[in-house]
């Protein structure tokens, strides 16, 4: 089987549960870590699938690796081969797909519920899950792109997910673990101050407050979206062609 090719963007956001996941279903899956200079592939075929993680950069900004990652994405979807994106992962799948990323009304750091959109769409990712509390730490945001499906809001950001045949992008963390939460806690504390207005925004104790139970209702959420999105990679079906891409 290909290996799932993950893109690290900083070091800090690495692919937490999402490798664990992936480990215990014996799926193969490669690093590629694009913080230490490593080179976007150019093909999206030797992979089964693709994986984009986080990152405190913008879409928007002139860094050498953008463009080749956009068109990378738009060669997996030609292709048909899944891709996913957590965060900074999912404005690069927004902006890919014609979508825009803008600044968010406020940044949103921290814990935060999210509402399942009442559509066919949501259900087939979420099943009866009406809302749960995912992790946040963003100051931009995506729009919905053409031709695909919002999936998942909430009153800080409108659009947390979306859903393009059989790629998902996230704008919320559901690959966190309690390491990763303590480390960005650590690492993030003056932006977590300069924040602190924001309505979003969370202080580093209440981040912290019940992590283990947190995360591990976190992780019951992810299995549902790792597990939908992974079909496609075991069974081929659910992929749709996208002209726009052609």
């Amino acid at each position: 089987m290909k290996p799932v090719a993950i893109f690290r963007h900083v070091r800090s956001e690495g692919p937490g549960y999402f490798a664990t996941w992936l480990e215990q279903r014996a799926m193969p899956w490669t690093l590629i870590a694009l913080d230490d200079g490593a080179a976007v592939p150019r093909r999206a075929a030797a992979y089964a699938g693709l994986v984009f993680m986080g990152g405190p950069m913008s879409v928007n900004d002139d860094l050498p690796w953008i463009a080749p990652a956009l068109e990378l994405i738009r060669d997996a979807v030609r292709k048909d081969i899944p891709v996913l994106g957590h965060c900074l992962g999912g404005q690069l799948m927004a902006r890919a797909f014609g979508g825009a990323v803008t600044r968010n009304a406020v940044p949103e750091i921290g814990w935060g519920e999210v509402c399942v959109a009442d559509n066919s769409v949501a259900a087939e990712w979420f099943g009866d899950l009406a809302a749960f509390e995912a992790f946040h730490w963003h100051g931009e945001t995506f729009s919905v792109p053409p031709g695909a499906t919002r999936v998942l809001s909430n009153a800080h950001c409108e659009n947390q997910a979306f859903v393009l045949g059989r790629h998902v992008g996230l704008q919320c963390h559901v690959e966190m673990t309690e390491d990763l939460v303590r480390a960005w806690c650590r690492g993030g504390r003056e932006e977590i101050r300069r924040g602190a207005t924001s309505p979003g925004v969370q202080p580093p104790e209440e981040i912290q407050r019940d992590l283990p139970a947190r995360i591990e209702r976190l992780h019951a959420v992810a299995d549902r979206i790792y597990e939908r999105w992974s079909a496609g990679i075991r069974t081929g079906d659910g992929g749709a062609t996208f002209p726009l891409f052609a």
